[in-house]
């Protein structure tokens, strides 16, 4: 039995791109579906049994038509091969208010054949072509579908955070008692476990994580666990069971720039007893837009400084790629410095995100192109002033997390 897992697809992010004249669509919408297009064309030329996303389909709550129809077209063609398709819900797909649709609810409503939606914490089965398959799916928690409104009054926001972290462990160890031992079976969560590596520009997770113990989501019941939430790839665990993020299939930002891109494919033996079932994992990379960050220090007495940046550009293999420029150098030479030129020698660049020059005696100024400034979400706005301020990496992380209650505050409304 064969399963493709992948997450964090987020179509509808178009920062760092471009307006394709041909489609007028962004040039980074192409390249979140291109990856996804070989997502399905894996699936199906290698004998997949089932492809499963752990979470956030699209980058927003309210996707707009044309990357709804984007999206369903790929779905269709999984639909049309019969080859089962699992949504989990994830932080990005869920409406700001109880009452609303989820952003991927409309293909269960829609009763697309082979394609089911795990939108709450429980257990499901999907019959697959090599034999039923369980999975538990515990999507990113609704507060207000696990605490109720009295529950939560007067708590504070970490302690209403424990709260829900204590009742999710608790529904998952039920779920995962009442698996069927002689049935293969996989968890799927889109949620932070406790140890896993997160980048240090933290644009993307907007809102408070509810952090679990891997030794908690980890239960001897299910045979691998496919976890959604966080971009980097990275196995958690190598044995039974074995655990694993699949990562992000594009780089959002340059906390991404070192970070592989891909899926993971899994393979279970249903014949196996339960806890001897992985027969194998693979990571698969996808050849994901690069981020390139080029850093030059011009020295005291240089007397072309745009030279040794023009240097330092020529060094690196920039075409086709996001590119930032970080200069240090010295007060009395940064007149010198003359963009125009630099900009020529990013020529061959997907797109200049930006020109810092820092100097010993200033701060460092961050300069955008106007399109990438417009694009900017207020986290990653907020990340790169405290980045030309200069800020220490550890202070930015607790200075984003504390923006980060005050905007959930403001988008989830009073507990």
């Amino acid at each position: 039995m064969r399963i493709l897992h992948f997450s964090d697809l987020h179509i509808g992010v178009e920062n760092y791109g471009q307006t394709d004249p041909e489609t007028g669509l962004s040039t980074r919408l192409a390249d979140f579906l291109s990856s996804l297009d070989e997502v399905v064309d894996y699936a199906l030329t290698e004998d997949v049994d089932l492809v499963l996303l752990a979470g956030d389909a699209y980058k927003g709550r309210d996707p707009s038509q044309t990357h709804q129809r984007e999206f369903a077209k790929r779905l269709a063609r999984l639909s049309e091969a019969a080859i089962p398709t699992f949504l989990l819900v994830g932080n990005h797909d869920l409406p700001n208010a109880v009452s609303r649709a989820t952003a991927v609810e409309i293909f269960q409503t829609l009763q697309v054949p082979y394609l089911q939606v795990g939108s709450n914490l429980q257990n499901y089965s999907i019959p697959t072509k090599s034999g039923p398959l369980q999975i538990m799916a515990v999507p990113w928690p609704r507060r207000s579908g696990i605490l109720s409104r009295e529950e939560s009054r007067g708590l504070t926001i970490e302690e209403v955070r424990q709260a829900v972290q204590n009742r999710m462990t608790e529904a998952i160890y039920a779920r995962a008692q009442a698996l069927d031992p002689e049935i293969p079976a996989i968890l799927t969560g889109h949620v932070t476990v406790n140890g896993a590596t997160v980048g240090t520009e933290r644009s993307m997770m907007l809102g408070q994580d509810h952090v679990l113990l891997a030794g908690d989501i980890g239960r001897p019941q299910v045979d691998y666990v496919a976890l959604g939430h966080i971009h980097k790839h990275q196995i958690l665990r190598n044995e039974n069971p074995f655990m694993a993020y699949s990562g992000s299939l594009q780089r959002v930002d340059f906390s991404e720039e070192g970070d592989d891109k891909g899926f993971c494919v899994v393979d279970l033996d249903p014949a196996a007893p339960q806890g001897k079932r992985l027969a194998d994992f693979n990571f698969h990379r996808l050849d994901a837009r690069r981020f390139v960050t080029v850093d030059v220090t011009v020295p005291l007495g240089d007397p072309d400084p745009t030279s040794a940046v023009v240097r330092a550009i020529a060094r690196k293999d920039v075409a086709g790629a996001v590119v930032r420029v970080r200069v240090t150098l010295p007060a009395e030479v940064e007149a010198q410095l003359r963009d125009a030129d630099i900009r020529e020698a990013l020529s061959a660049a997907h797109y200049i995100a930006a020109i810092n020059r820092e100097t010993p005696q200033e701060n460092r100024r961050t300069r955008l192109d106007a399109d990438s400034a417009r694009d900017l979400q207020p986290m990653e706005a907020l990340r790169l002033y405290l980045e030309s301020r200069g800020v220490e990496p550890e202070r930015q992380e607790k200075i984003l997390r504390h923006a980060e209650q005050l905007v959930e505050r403001e988008v989830s409304g009073p507990p």
